[in-house]
C-alpha cells in the first residue's frame, strides 16, 4: 500500500498494483492517440514513415501474383475450377498450370478441352501465367536413354501445343539433367554430353515455339548439375539467338549454396518468367520436401525484389510448392497471397 499525500482522504489511497495499472492505461491511450494522429496524418496527405515490420516499405506494381497449381489439393479435393476460383478469390492475378500424362492437361486432352479451360479461366477472371511440368525428369531431354529423350521431346513439344491452346505464352522448360537426385533410374550424362544433347533438344523445339507464338523458359535446378551459373544460363539461351527461349528462373533452386539476388542483375531481360520458392539455410533437408512456405526461409527477399526492379521485371511472381495443406488447404493459398502483398509494398 502507497502511503497518501498529506491532507488526502482515504478514497484518495492508491495500492502499488492500482498505480501500476493507471500508469499502463494512461501509455496505452498515449500509443492510441499517436497512431490515430499518424492515421490523421496520413488521410490529411502527409507522408506517413513507411513499416517494414508490416510489408516493403517499397510498392512493386509492374510484377504480378501467381501461384502453382500444386500447392491446391488437385484433383484429390478440389476440381481444377474450384482451384481456378480459388486463387480468384484470393486475391492472385495468375496461376500457373502443370502437365502431366492423367489429369485435365494431359496427352489425354486436346485443343478442344484446352480452349474450355481457357474460357472457364476468363470467365472467372484470373490469368493462367504459364504451363509446368514433371515430365522432364521421368523423360529427361539429354538422358543416356534414346528412347527416354524421343519421349521427352514427344512431352514437350505436346506442352507446347497445350500452352497455345490455352492462350498461355510461358512454357517452362528444364533442358537437361547431369543427375538426378531423387530418382534411381537416371544414369549421369557427362555434363559436355549434357549441354550437346540439351541444345540439339531446345533447338527443335524452338523452331515450334516460333510458330505457335510461346516462349520457352529455360528454369534454373541446381540439384541437376546443369546451367550452375548465371553466366552459363546465358550462354546457353544466347545460342539460339531467338526470342523464343528465355529464363524461368527459380529462386529456391539455388539457394542451397548460392544466392537469388545476385544471378538477377547478371541475366537481367533474359528473364522471362518467375518461380518463388522459400529456402532455409539452417535446415539439413536437402530433397524436394525442404522447401517451405513464402517468408519462412532465409532469403533475402527485399534484396531480391530490389534485383528484379532494377531490371525492369514486368512478369509473374509465381509460388511453387510441391504438397497442399492435409489439413484446411485453403489456408496456404491465402497465406501465401498475403506474403506476396507483404513483399510487394500492396497490403491494403
Amino acid at each position: 500500500m502507497l502511503h497518501p499525500r498529506p491532507g488526502a482522504s482515504p478514497g484518495d489511497t492508491f495500492s502499488r498494483r492500482q498505480l501500476v495499472k493507471a500508469g499502463a492505461l494512461s501509455a496505452a491511450g498515449a500509443l492510441v492517440g499517436a497512431t490515430q494522429a499518424v492515421t490523421a496524418q496520413g488521410e490529411e496527405g502527409q507522408k506517413v514513415a513507411p513499416d517494414d515490420r508490416r510489408m516493403s516499405p517499397r510498392r512493386y506494381d509492374k510484377m504480378k501474383k501467381s501461384i502453382n497449381l500444386w500447392a491446391f489439393p488437385y484433383p484429390d479435393r478440389m476440381s481444377l475450377e474450384e482451384c481456378l476460383q480459388l486463387a480468384k478469390n484470393a486475391g492472385f492475378d495468375g496461376i500457373e498450370l502443370n502437365y502431366d500424362l492423367e489429369s485435365d492437361l494431359s496427352p489425354k486432352s486436346g485443343t478442344k478441352e484446352f480452349t474450355a479451360i481457357r474460357r472457364m479461366a476468363d470467365k472467372i477472371g484470373i490469368e493462367i501465367s504459364g504451363l509446368c511440368s514433371f515430365l522432364f525428369w521421368p523423360y529427361p531431354l539429354t538422358s543416356n536413354d534414346a528412347e527416354k529423350r524421343r519421349r521427352g521431346l514427344e512431352l514437350a513439344g505436346n506442352i507446347g501445343q497445350a500452352a497455345h491452346d490455352l492462350g498461355v505464352k510461358n512454357v517452362l522448360v528444364v533442358p537437361g539433367a547431369v543427375h538426378i537426385p531423387w530418382r534411381d533410374d537416371h544414369d549421369p550424362v557427362p555434363n559436355d554430353v549434357c549441354e550437346r544433347r540439351a541444345k540439339e533438344a531446345v533447338g527443335k523445339l524452338a523452331i515450334q515455339a516460333e510458330k505457335l507464338g510461346i516462349c520457352l523458359n529455360m528454369e534454373n535446378i541446381f540439384f541437376n548439375g546443369f546451367l550452375m551459373t548465371p553466366m552459363e544460363m546465358n550462354s546457353f539461351v544466347d545460342h539460339f539467338g531467338s526470342e523464343h527461349v528465355r529464363v524461368h528462373y527459380d529462386t529456391g533452386n539455388i539457394m542451397l549454396f548460392q544466392h537469388p539476388e545476385h544471378w538477377i542483375p547478371i541475366m537481367g531481360e533474359r528473364i522471362q518468367n518467375i518461380h518463388l520458392k522459400e529456402f532455409t539455410k539452417n535446415g539439413t533437408d536437402h530433397s524436394l520436401e525442404c522447401f517451405r512456405p513464402l517468408l519462412d526461409g532465409t532469403t533475402n527477399w527485399p534484396a531480391v525484389m530490389d534485383a528484379l526492379a532494377a531490371v525492369d521485371y514486368e512478369g509473374y511472381l509465381t509460388f511453387e510448392y510441391f504438397h497442399p495443406y492435409a489439413h484446411y488447404p485453403e489456408a496456404l493459398i491465402y497465406q501465401t497471397s498475403d506474403s506476396l502483398d507483404r513483399m510487394l509494398g500492396k497490403l491494403a
